[in-house]
């Protein structure tokens, strides 16, 4: 019997996407079985601007065993509990979409419907009232959930800031550390087997050939194996998520300081992130090129920073929409060159942990079964069209009278987007299926944050006697004041447990 192992995979560019893909197989797959290179060429910039996450990041973290307060050192890393959303709804508008629950089930009914039904008797809290990673989030407070179920710091959760590219760096010292190879050099051309049309080679600019039997495609927005070879073809979703261009700068700490979130401030032509690390903040403007011309957006973005700018702006172009096909013949694309969904709701880096993890479960052997290929395509897409769908669910809910956010509110929704806001809005159930990449309380904080009030509420709710519904939850709302109150703040969090050392 001919041996079809796979023996060599080439990781096709560096950045974020690249090093993760290579410390993932560096822990699970090198060995006396399996080599990994990493091709790449200093001389091509990476993206590098996704500098906040999502929880799911420690997940990947601690699959491969990194020590947090090692990484957090090394990456300037800052804590996250949510995003901070101003003018999105309206002009002088706020909302929290924190990582956490609004509180946990009372005789099967869930939180917000408990709210809802308080809300129908007079009551006037918000639905935010319930949410302890909003209220420590307000305060500046830090501190990592508790294991223990019954205590108040156990339902929440947290992400990261941190400088993508010392990431990069840091898992490229982990990857390297445990077999993985790097080979610099800029790729001219992909040599493709004659028989089947497979990957054979990628060549590079002094005459090198890197061959191998699986090449994974992190080469970013150019889509160097996945589209400029194989013509895998791309779905263009830029008629519901109309921004196009992003202006990515640094500045020195300043305003609000070390919060432990990021913020998400709407403009004229789409919005500007403000994410603070240890020893800056990054900062860009994410916007529209059809509704605001390049210099008006550098202004607008130079202007709204919370201290010294430390560079020019970076100018991004991009399209929003993903690959036809994610994985084809021998090729997988990860990260940019799979697709690309605008960080409104920091999925970029989540989007390539969940890439690289489902590599690893449909792993081929050298033909590289399509049946796999099938599944992985199924199940990647499926994943992109639902964060598509929460992240227009923040545009098309406005009350906003510029024209891109009148755009963005009149155009006809995708049918699934649609059927969700229609049964959230007729009784506050949120859908949720395969593939989804935020949870209920996700969606609620949205809907909540917009102003979408469920018309009616759970039923199961009446059954609970209003004087004990309105104990139950002022004792909640009090508990949860009481815990953030509690909590340090995130300076001093950071600086008795793992500040990082200045940068040289």
């Amino acid at each position: 019997m001919v041996d079809q192992r796979i023996r060599k995979v080439v990781v096709v560019g560096g950045g974020t996407a690249g090093w993760m893909a290579a410390a993932a197989f560096s822990r699970l797959l090198v060995g006396d079985a399996v080599s990994v290179e990493v091709v790449e060429s200093e001389a091509i910039g990476t993206v590098g601007v996704g500098e906040a996450t999502i929880p799911t990041i420690r997940n990947f973290n601690q699959t491969l065993g990194l020590d947090e307060v090692e990484f957090i050192r090394a990456t300037q890393a800052s804590f996250k509990l949510g995003i901070d959303f101003r003018d999105w709804g309206r002009v002088g508008h706020r909302y929290f979409h924190g990582f956490g629950d609004f509180g946990a089930d009372h005789e099967a009914v869930q939180a917000h419907q408990l709210w809802r039904r308080l809300k129908a008797l007079g009551d006037p809290s918000g639905l935010e009232d319930w949410s302890l990673p909003t209220a420590a989030a307000a305060l500046n407070r830090f501190i990592p959930p508790s294991p223990d179920p019954r205590s108040p710091l156990h339902d929440y959760a947290y992400a990261y800031h941190f400088d993508a590219g010392l990431y990069a760096a840091f898992l490229r010292r982990f990857a390297e550390a445990r077999g993985v190879t790097r080979t610099e050099g800029r790729i001219v051309d992909v040599a493709l087997r004659g028989e089947d049309g497979f990957v054979e080679a990628v060549v590079l600019e002094d005459g090198r050939r890197v061959e191998g039997d699986l090449f994974v495609d992190c080469s970013g927005f150019r889509a160097l194996l996945i589209e400029g070879a194989l013509k895998a073809g791309f779905e263009d979703w830029s008629r519901w998520l109309p921004c196009d261009r992003a202006l990515a700068v640094p500045c020195k700490l300043g305003g609000d300081g070390l919060t432990p979130y990021t913020r998400s401030t709407a403009r004229e032509a789409g919005w500007q992130w403000r994410i603070p690390l240890q020893h800056r903040i990054g900062n860009g403007y994410v916007y529209s090129s059809a509704f605001v011309d390049d210099e008006r957006a550098s202004r607008t973005l130079m202007e709204n920073l919370d201290g010294q700018a430390l560079d020019d702006p970076r100018p991004l172009r991009f399209l929003a929409g993903r690959r036809r096909k994610f994985w084809d013949r021998n090729v997988v694309a990860v990260g940019l060159s799979g697709g690309f969904l605008e960080p409104l709701e920091s999925t970029s880096i989540s989007l390539i942990q969940n890439g690289v993890a489902r590599l690893l479960e449909f792993f081929p052997d050298r033909r590289c079964d399509p049946l796999l290929a099938d599944e992985f395509n199924r199940v990647s897409a499926q994943e992109y069209e639902r964060i598509r769908d929460f992240i227009i669910l923040h545009y098309c809910i406005n009350q906003r009278d510029e024209p891109m956010w009148r755009q963005v509110r009149e155009v006809e929704l995708p049918d699934s987007l649609q059927a969700k806001i229609a049964l959230y809005k007729a009784r506050g159930h949120v859908a949720i299926h395969e593939g989804d990449g935020f949870a209920r309380p996700s969606w609620i904080a949205i809907y909540n944050g917009l102003g979408v009030v469920p018309e009616a509420y759970d039923p199961l709710a009446d059954r609970i006697p209003e004087a004990e519904l309105r104990k139950l939850m002022e004792h909640r709302r009090a508990l949860i004041r009481h815990t953030a109150q509690s909590m340090p703040t995130q300076d001093a969090f950071i600086a008795r447990h793992c500040a990082a050392p200045p940068l040289s």
